[in-house]
């Protein structure tokens, strides 16, 4: 991943990138069946095309909740994973099935 994203890339673009990186792996651990089940597995896929990353995060799924966006307050310890993902990224997805599913964002280097 290293040289994938640190060749020619500006340090707050990469910053961002691994900070969302972070808290979407960090939600399919906590919330998604991969965490509750032995031998559970997170795999993350990162490509570049030019200024743009897509990162796509990929697990077990979850049988009760869907990804959503909230709007944390001052006082919560958490819940800000999504709600950062929708405010950095250009755009972003989840798609679940019966095997499973991933979460994903893209961004792209601003000027």
């Amino acid at each position: 991943m290293g040289s994938l994203l640190s060749v020619g890339v500006p340090s707050p673009f990469l910053d961002d990138v691994l900070l969302l990186l972070s808290e979407v792996v960090t939600n399919a651990i906590t919330h998604s069946n991969a965490a509750h089940t032995v031998g559970g597995q997170v795999a993350v896929r990162i490509t570049r095309t030019g200024a743009t990353v897509r990162v796509e995060v990929i697990d077990a799924g979850s049988t009760i909740t869907a990804p959503a966006v909230r709007a944390p307050t001052l006082d919560d310890d958490g819940g800000r994973g999504l709600w950062l993902v929708d405010l950095l990224a250009e755009e972003w997805g989840f798609h679940r099935d019966e095997t499973g599913g991933s979460v994903w964002f893209r961004l792209a280097e601003r000027d």
